[in-house]
């Protein structure tokens, strides 16, 4: 076996610095590219992230279709709920933000070409297949989890959360500041649990797990994944159920996946 490809000439430490140093001007430039054209289009970016809060979002109109085509007359009651600013720059400081994070996900795509390109000459040819495997399907599961966050998890905590009241005279407002927070965290976190079969694969690769072994504590990483939804999602049962159960329909995908590759 080919030990690395002929092509490639040995670098000094210095040599893989500068690469490096390359590497990241190159992304941090994209980053920035992306921020300022996002920032530049302020009304479109709240538009994007704002939507979730209101109360005829589109995940609320599939729901209140698919319940009329089963022949059932439903419709989700109106809310209203202000979101406010309580500091004199956290408008400015919230678009800033907000810009970089969406910049963030924009590139994401060139920033993994960028790392796998970086890494791949110290590969071998069948670790550059599996390495570009690993990589995309990292993307396209974090990809999963933001929309999933975003179309589901996020728009029903802030409906419960928002509209939940202990007392009639008591009127929830919410900070711009909390609501951007709470968005971005659940959006990472998403992402993050999506990796969950990635995981698994290399897991399995490295013989540390196996299909057995995952069936028998099936019932163990049910508890496991109930207990990890509470910790990552707002305090709601609606929104606990909502993460629990596409968290174990993973687990469920990681089994299958593991027998596969024995």
């Amino acid at each position: 076996m080919k030990n690395k490809s002929d092509d490639i000439q040995l670098l000094t430490f210095g040599g893989h610095l500068e690469m490096l140093r390359k590497m990241l001007f190159r992304i941090v430039l994209v980053i920035v590219v992306f921020t300022i054209l996002i920032f530049s289009f302020k009304e479109w970016t709240f538009q994007l992230l704002l939507a979730p809060r209101e109360w005829n979002f589109v995940t609320y109109r599939c729901i209140e279709e698919f319940v009329r085509w089963c022949g059932f007359d439903f419709r989700f009651e109106p809310y209203q709920i202000d979101l406010i600013s309580t500091e004199l720059a956290s408008q400015f400081m919230m678009h800033i933000s907000s810009s970089v994070y969406l910049a963030l996900l924009g590139a994401s795509p060139y920033i993994l070409y960028e790392l796998f390109r970086f890494i791949s000459p110290a590969l071998y040819e069948n670790e550059k297949k599996y390495s570009l495997m690993i990589v995309v399907s990292m993307y396209v599961l974090f990809s999963l989890g933001v929309l999933m966050n975003y179309y589901i998890v996020f728009p029903v905590s802030f409906r419960f959360l928002g509209t939940y009241q202990v007392n009639p005279s008591i009127r929830s407002t919410i900070t711009l500041a909390s609501y951007i927070s709470t968005f971005s965290t659940l959006t990472f976190v998403m992402g993050l649990v999506f990796q969950l079969p990635v995981v698994a694969f290399i897991l399995a690769k490295l013989e540390l797990i196996t299909s057995t072994f995952m069936v028998r504590y099936r019932r163990h990483a049910f508890i496991g994944v109930m207990v990890t939804a509470a910790i990552i999602t707002p305090p709601d049962l609606f929104t606990l159920i909502l993460v629990t159960v596409p968290m174990y329909l993973l687990y469920e995908l990681c089994i299958v996946i593991i027998k596969r590759i024995e």
